[in-house]
This record gives structure tokens, sequence and C-alpha cells, in this order.
């Protein structure tokens, strides 16, 4: 191993070996080996500033002390000295029980350092791009300072991620075509927009700790019980609203029995039929096994109530299409049949969520995403269709017709995953 001395301090490497080009996880990896094989070590740490570095710890440790991260350095043969081994997120195993992996910036690196901690932080040890940095105080700084020139010229999302909006995949340990890939990409729009790796089936997320206050805060899932019920109900289209598949069921209908394009009034008018039939004979009684059962009586006030209801979803519901219509989201004279993709596209992230929580195991999740495929492709028609459904049901749900960054979010993924070579939606059929 040699000290080779650069603008950024001395990094100690490996001389390159005469080896076969080396296929990279990531673009990640492939940017760090490029410039590590061309002695770019300012390019090199500028990636290494702009994404995060992965430290084991043991499971008992993560869940005793949440806010506490532990080091566990190694001897390096290399360095000849102690080492710290972090890695990117391309060079993670696959997750088991134990240990579980937290990440961290190359910057909190810098900032958390102690003098009695390893004279040497290991990136990526024993692949083509590893790297042994020193952690003098001077080294530290210079990490500070790209991690600054990273986040000034990245930016990054409200997830923290840097890479925000962008289509990322595995290339090496995760699926591109069949089944689990086509599981995987019904997730892709979510997975754009936090910019995280759309077929990572091995999924470790920013870390076990983030995965799981993203889960408790957002699902109120906190154990494997919870997490089973939440990724069930996802996969059954069970948590999409009940008044958002009547109105849609209604205009879906109408469209079939009359051959054409159906007029909101129509639409409105034919809903409030059904919805009233319905509450009526919600009322009557009916003889069950167990005898005669009364119905449950609704009063004038909340029937008139419901049926507003159903009223104005068909108008928030009418305005989206023709917005989705107004951005290439639909095409002309296209509507929305149901809305179950937001499910089964959650279904597919849920299963990798709890994974990376470790509520369940790797093949429990690669299950539930090969369900989630399979439940979508019942349901829609294509990819198109099925990116239309999901955006829909997110809208309704989060954006109140603001069209802000819950629909723009969307839009700018939508137009990603349709448009780029790369994407799996160009790449696996839908059927």
């Amino acid at each position: 191993m040699d000290m080779v001395s650069t603008g950024e301090g001395s990094v100690s490497v490996s001389p390159p070996a005469m080896a076969p080009p080396w296929t990279a996880p990531s673009e990640i990896e492939r940017r760090l080996y490029e410039a590590k094989m061309r002695g770019d070590w300012p390019a090199f740490f500028d990636v290494l500033a702009g994404t995060d570095l992965f430290l084991a710890v043991s499971r008992r440790q993560a869940d005793s002390a949440p806010d506490s991260v532990f080091f566990t350095p190694y001897w390096n043969p290399q360095t000849n000295t102690q080492c710290l081994a972090v890695f990117t997120e391309g060079m993670l195993p696959v997750p088991v029980p134990d240990p579980v992996f937290v990440s961290r910036s190359l910057e909190w690196y810098g900032r958390a350092w102690q003098d009695a901690d390893p004279p040497f932080l290991a990136v990526n040890p024993g692949s083509p791009c590893e790297a042994f940095l020193p952690t003098t105080p001077a080294h530290r700084a210079v990490w500070r300072q790209h991690h600054e020139r990273a986040r000034s010229a990245l930016g990054a999302c409200g997830h923290g991620h840097a890479h925000c909006g962008r289509l990322r995949a595995l290339h090496v340990g995760g699926p591109l075509h069949g089944p689990v890939a086509h599981g995987l990409a019904c997730a892709a729009l979510l997975f754009v927009k936090n910019g995280e790796l759309w077929n990572a089936m091995a999924y470790h997320g920013s870390g076990y700790h983030h995965e799981r206050y993203r889960l408790e805060k957002f699902w109120d899932v906190t154990s494997r019980e919870s997490w089973y019920r939440a990724q069930e109900q996802l996969l059954n289209a069970d948590m999409v609203s009940d008044v958002w598949q009547f109105v849609l069921g209604v205009r879906h209908a109408l469209a079939r029995d009359f051959a054409g394009a159906v007029t909101v009034e129509h639409w409105r008018e034919s809903a409030e039929r059904v919805l009233r039939r319905r509450i009526e004979e919600a009322g009557e009684a009916r003889i069950t096994p167990e005898g005669v059962t009364r119905g449950r009586v609704v009063s004038a006030a909340e029937a008139e109530s419901q049926v507003a209801g159903v009223r104005r979803m068909i108008g928030r519901i009418a305005r989206y299409e023709a917005r989705f219509r107004a951005d290439g989201l639909l095409p002309e004279g296209a509507y929305i049949r149901t809305t179950e993709a937001w499910d089964y596209g959650r279904a597919s992230g849920m299963a990798r969520w709890g994974l990376g929580a470790r509520f369940c195991t790797l093949e429990e999740a690669e299950r539930a995403v090969i369900r989630a495929g399979r439940a979508a492709q019942s349901a829609y028609r294509s990819w198109e269709d099925f990116s239309a459904g999901f955006i829909l049901g997110r809208c309704l749900h989060f954006d109140e017709e603001e069209f802000g960054s819950w629909y723009q979010e969307m839009v700018d993924a939508h137009r990603v995953l349709t448009t780029d070579p790369a994407s799996p939606w160009l790449n696996i059929p839908w059927k």
C-alpha cells in the first residue's frame, strides 16, 4: 500500500492491479473507482461528501441507545493499524437481523471523530474502490470542506437525500428484469422522488434508525406485527378510500354501458342515485342465519351530507384529471378507473421499509413485492395507467387541489420514468 500526497492531504491506497474493468454496483461506486484510478482525489472526496456512509453496529447497541453511534474498529494489515470500516450503499451486504447499519455523512464523521479513534477511515475495504483516509484534524477539516461544496452544488430533498428526483439503480445485486423487478418498479415513483435505488431488494434505506423512525412517524408501525398488518392492508388495497373507489366505479360502469365519454353532471347524478339506493337498502331489515337483522338507518341529514361529499369528490377528481391531461399524465379522453395503485405502490415500498427496519426477512419482503406487482398487473393495463392511478391517490390524500409539491414531485418522477432509457418502466413489460 502506498501513501499518495494530494491537494486533499495524504490518502492510503493499494497499487492498482492489472485486472478486467470492474462493474460497480451503482453510480456512486463507479465514480469512486474512476476517480481513484486516475488519482483524482478531490473528485473522490466530492463523491464521498455527497452520499451516505454506512457503519455496522450491533442490534443490541442500536436498540438500547438509538441516539448514539458506536465505533467498532478492526485491525487492517494494509495500514498495519486499527481502522473503522464504512460503506457506500451499493456495497452493503444483504440485511440480516444482526448487525444493522446506520448512515452518516462524511462531514458527520469529521465532526464526531475523537483523538482516541482509529487513525484511518476505511471506505469500502476489500473492494476495487477502497481507500483508507487518515483521520487527523487537518484531514477531517478537508472532509467538511467537501461536504459544504457538495451540499451547495447538489442540494437535498426534504428527506435529506442529495439525489432526489433522480433515477438510480443497482447494476450488480439488484434485479433488472422479472417478477421481483416488476414489483419493485411499482414503487419507482416514490423511489425516484426520494433519490433511492429503485431495485434494491436487499434494502437498508437510509439506515436502521431512519427506517424505524419513518415507519413509526408516518405509519404507526413499531413492531413486526404492526408492519405485517400494514403490509397486508396495502396488498389488499384496503387503505384506499372507499369514497374514491365508489365514485370511480360508478363512472367506469357508465362508460361501459354508454361506450363513450361520461359528463361530470351525468356522473354526479348517477353516483347520487346509486348512493341513495344503497343508503335506503342499508336501513332495511334482512334475514340472516341468526334471524332478522335490523339495518342501519341513516338520518336525512347524514344522507344529504354523504351525497354532498360524493358530489364534491367527483368535482375534485374531474379537475385533477383535467390537470393530468394538460401535464401529460393522462391521454386525451382517458380517465382513471381505480386508485388501487396508491396502495400497491406503497405496498412495494412497505416491504422494503420493513426489511430496513428489521421487521421482516428478505424472503418475506420479496414475496410481498411480487404480490404487489401481480395485484397491480390485474388492476391496470400499463405503467402509465398505473402511474395515473397512483398519483391521483396521492393527490387526493395529501394535495387538497393545491397542485403543490405533493403533485409536482410525482409529475417530475413520472416524466423521468417514462423518458429515461434506463427506466424500468421502459425495460420491463407491464405483462
